[in-house]
C-alpha cells in the first residue's frame, strides 16, 4: 500500500454499510483502487502518510473522500477539517456520507469545506442507487482539482 494508487478513501466505521459500498462501486466498475478505513485516526495517517501509512507517498491522493461523522478515535468533522486545512489536501473532494441529519451536522461540514453531504439511506435499493450515482459522479464526471491547486494564487 506504500505508493499504490487511490481512487476513493472509504472511511466508514459501520462494517455492514462499508461492505455494501463498496459492493456497489465494484459492482458498477467505479474503482479499482478503493481504501477502507474504519478508524478516524487510522485515516488521518492514511491521508496524511503518517505511522503506520508513513511510507505511502501523499501525492498519491485518492479522487474522493467518502467520510462518515461518527468514527472511532477522531470523529468525521475533525478529519475534514484537518484536511481543508493543509495546502497538500485541502483540493481532495470530501463527500460527508454519514447517517446524521442534524442540521448543526450538515452546517458544520459545509463550513468546514465539504463538497457534498449525503445521508445515507436507510432502504437496501435507494442506498445502493445513492452510492453508484455518487461514484459515478465523483470517479468519472468530477474534473479533479490539479495538485498544484492547492498552492496557486488564485488573485491573478
Amino acid at each position: 500500500m506504500d505508493n499504490e494508487k487511490v481512487d476513493i478513501l472509504l472511511i466508514e466505521d459501520n462494517e455492514y454499510e462499508a461492505k455494501l459500498a463498496i459492493y456497489n462501486l465494484k459492482a458498477h466498475n467505479l474503482s479499482d483502487y478503493l481504501v477502507h478505513i474504519n478508524d478516524g485516526a487510522l485515516a488521518a495517517d492514511f491521508i496524511f502518510a503518517k505511522g503506520v501509512y508513513a511510507r505511502r507517498n501523499i501525492q498519491n491522493r485518492p479522487k474522493v473522500i467518502l467520510l462518515d461523522i461518527n468514527l472511532p478515535k477522531l470523529n468525521g468533522l475533525e478529519i475534514l477539517q484537518m484536511i481543508k486545512s493543509d495546502k497538500r489536501t485541502k483540493t481532495i473532494p470530501v463527500v460527508m456520507l454519514t447517517s446524521s441529519r442534524e442540521s448543526r451536522d450538515v452546517k458544520k461540514g459545509y463550513a468546514l469545506g465539504a463538497n457534498s453531504y449525503i445521508v445515507k439511506p436507510i432502504e437496501f435499493e435507494s442506498f445502493s442507487r445513492t452510492i453508484r450515482d455518487m461514484g459515478i459522479y465523483w470517479t468519472t464526471l468530477n474534473e479533479p482539482a490539479p495538485q498544484e491547486a492547492s498552492s496557486m494564487d488564485i488573485s491573478a
